[in-house]
């Protein structure tokens, strides 16, 4: 595996240019819109602190079929965007009006809900008791929703805040905020029957046809943070920081190698240059997730040296190109 990755680091997908209707480029998809269905191309590129900062080999394949499963496994829990996937990075889902918040489920405090407590800030109207230690369980899981920007950094909301400003009316919010706490209570139980411990993870909803789905992405490295649970006790008590299996890892690199910068960089601030072996160490935690989640070896699509190429094909088979 450790040759495959090295061989795809100047293979990677960093973005794409097909004739597919109405584009739209996310920090980590393209998406491109066909009327009633939206094609998202899951591609390679990294962001972190909401910037886009390099890119990792087989991350959007990882990232697509990890969603792929996890729609599957949720499809009785909550209704999603989903319909199929013609291609290892290629999802078709149904188009819908992206509601504008992120409903942010958090099961211990770290990231930025640590940080902010540090710094005697509330997250989401929400303060932690002052002798809480890092990484520590919360008593109750906690609602942290936040906006969902386009460009930028994405902004912590209070539900009321969220009322007040009308975002969105409270029936949809707390509908939202249901089916979110099911998915996670599922993803955590599930996970743990896997050996990790679903830490905190975000939801995104849309509506179609006047009804609540659940879009973009769910339970992945991406979105969520995975820790392994065989070594967290042990680790917490020693205030040493949880074997992780998402993109945490690069974060803490980037604040420590790049404290001047992260996480606070500017919107049109250079981003440094990421050295290839945390590119593939990054990509080997990707795999791992995926392996323990779905319990299938990953195999990374090689067939087509350029991975555009092998989506173009893809789609004419199924008929979107």
């Amino acid at each position: 595996m450790e040759e495959i990755l090295q061989n795809q680091l100047k293979n990677t997908l960093n973005q794409t240019n097909f004739s597919l209707g109405n584009f739209y480029k996310g920090k980590v998809r393209d998406n491109y819109i066909l009327d009633d269905l939206r094609i998202i191309i899951s591609t390679d590129r990294l962001s972190s602190f909401d910037r886009v900062i390099t890119t990792i080999p087989s991350k959007g394949q990882i990232l697509n079929q990890l969603s792929a499963f996890w729609f599957e496994k949720v499809k009785n829990i909550a209704k999603t965007h989903f319909v199929e996937m013609p291609d290892p990075n290629v999802s078709i889902v149904k188009q819908c009006d992206t509601i504008p918040i992120e409903i942010i489920i958090r099961a211990y405090i770290t990231g930025t809900s640590w940080r902010n407590h540090k710094k005697g800030i509330e997250t989401s109207g929400i303060s932690f008791p002052s002798n809480i230690k890092e990484n520590q369980k919360l008593d109750d899981l906690v609602v942290t929703p936040s906006t969902k920007a386009e460009n930028g950094h994405d902004i912590y909301l209070s539900k009321q805040q969220i009322l007040d400003q009308q975002i969105i009316d409270k029936e949809t919010y707390d509908q939202m905020v249901e089916i979110s706490l099911r998915l996670f209570e599922y993803g955590f139980s599930f996970s743990k029957n896997n050996g990790l411990i679903l830490v905190d993870t975000k939801y995104e909803f849309g509506i179609k046809d006047g009804e609540l789905l659940v879009i973009d992405e769910i339970h992945t490295p991406d979105s969520s943070r995975f820790w392994i649970e065989e070594t967290y006790e042990k680790n917490f008590l020693k205030g040493e920081t949880p074997e992780n299996l998402d993109k945490e890892i690069f974060r803490s690199w980037l604040m420590t190698k790049y404290p001047k910068i992260f996480p606070d960089i500017k919107p049109k601030q250079k981003v440094p240059e990421i050295p290839d072996n945390i590119r593939i160490e990054l990509s080997k935690k990707y795999i791992r997730n995926y392996q323990k989640i779905t319990g299938l070896i990953f195999k990374p699509e090689m067939e087509f040296i350029n991975i555009e190429d092998r989506i173009k094909r893809n789609l004419m088979n199924a008929n979107y190109l």
